[in-house]
């Protein structure tokens, strides 16, 4: 069942805001300039007909959202049409706020014009002058908005949430589960998803030169953050939502440059690679096709970008860190530290030892390691013994080393 094609009873074309449907024509003459003298003679009805929002003149949940007056929203209870803007501090703490109804044809430019989307200055390669860009791309704040109306859950009982953060990063969140089988299917297929969850009020949407279905919305908003090598959109699909977060800042100059240069790459590589450097997790397969091309090392999960990415974008000393040591090397600090001072209890290991193992491995994760270390060493290597008790070891040489 597509919700946004049902009719609703006892709505009229007097729910409609006027403004609203005169906005919405001139939309839809820019869409079909060829025939502009015949849209300009049809009357309301004919218009809404024709653009697909209504259906035989009959109100649709979907000329409700875009079209409706405010106070028409009841008619599509217990669902929202509702967008929140939100600003929040460097802390997350919310400093200002505000919610924009129907009709969403005309509230989408009240929403985009709360968004500060201040200027941001840089220096590009070859000259002394700044670059002053906007952090956020208008076409990428008018995709990301116009994309959470069109592919909502309306059956959620949910609301558009637009959260800015001072700190230069702008999300938003609908909900409903992405229907792609991924960002990165989306990206490498390049073409309309053949589903939708709401058709009738995209493809009204569509008509109305408010989005497109050539596919590549997303695509596009991936290469206009490289091009001004800033982070790559986040995309977190869980828990029945779809958010995405873009970063209006350079973060690391020199690695996004650089990577950016890189031009074998493909978009697809970039974002893995992006997506490996954020410590976020990435598929086998994933994985599987950028250790081919040696791009990065590593065991799942705890993978690092290799030695020639890292040679490529001046990473050599984060390289080093995510990659860290041989076990040899860690074991051969624990000998040491024993010979030199006869005993270590797990405190002063842990003061020797954690601090150097590898960056891209968590708390846990590196407690965990440590504890292999010394079993290896003392169960397999036989170098160490326990003098302790079980919740308080005291390492010493083995006497085969004595």
């Amino acid at each position: 069942m597509d919700w946004s094609a049902q009719i609703i009873n006892g709505a009229t074309i007097y729910d409609l805001s006027i403004e609203a449907i005169d906005f919405a024509r001139k939309q839809y003459i820019e869409k079909n300039k060829k025939i502009e003298a015949e849209i300009l003679i049809w009357d309301d009805i004919t218009f809404l007909n024709k653009a697909k929002v209504c259906i035989q003149g009959k109100i649709t949940k979907t000329a409700i959202l875009l079209l409706g007056k405010p106070e028409s929203d009841h008619f599509i209870s217990p669902a929202q049409a509702k967008i929140s803007w939100i600003l929040k501090d460097k802390e997350n703490v919310e400093k200002d706020y505000e919610h924009f109804g129907c009709p969403f044809i005309l509230t989408i430019n009240g929403v985009k014009n709360k968004i500060r989307n201040l200027k941001y200055r840089y220096i590009k390669d070859g000259t002394l002058f700044p670059d002053e860009v906007d952090q956020f791309d208008p076409y990428i704040i008018r995709e990301s908005l116009n994309n959470s109306i069109a592919h909502q859950d309306y059956t959620l009982n949910g609301k558009i949430n637009v959260v800015e953060r001072e700190d230069g990063v702008l999300t938003f969140s609908n909900p409903g589960t992405f229907i792609p089988e991924s960002i990165e299917h989306v990206i490498r297929a390049d073409a309309p998803e053949s589903r939708y969850r709401n058709p009738f009020l995209s493809n009204a949407m569509v008509n109305l030169n408010l989005i497109d279905t050539t596919g590549s919305g997303i695509k596009r908003m991936f290469n206009i953050q490289r091009s001004k090598f800033f982070p790559l959109p986040e995309y977190d699909l869980s828990k029945s939502k779809v958010q995405v977060s873009i970063i209006g800042k350079v973060i690391d100059e020199n690695y996004a440059k650089k990577l950016a240069q890189m031009h074998e790459l493909s978009l697809e590589e970039i974002i893995l690679l992006d997506k490996v450097s954020k410590l976020k997790p990435i598929m086998d397969d994933e994985a599987k096709r950028l250790k081919s091309k040696l791009l990065i090392e590593g065991r799942k999960p705890n993978y690092h970008i290799s030695a020639i990415v890292a040679i490529n974008t001046n990473q050599k000393e984060q390289y080093i860190k995510n990659r860290g040591f041989k076990d040899e090397h860690y074991k051969k600090m624990i000998l040491d530290y024993i010979q030199q001072y006869s005993s270590a209890t797990k405190v002063n290991i842990d003061h020797l030892i954690l601090d150097i193992l590898p960056d891209i491995l968590d708390k846990q994760q590196k407690e965990n390691k440590l504890s292999n270390l010394l079993y290896s060493m003392h169960k397999k290597d036989k170098t160490i013994e326990n003098k302790g008790t079980s919740r308080k070891a005291r390492w010493i040489l083995s006497s085969s080393k004595l």
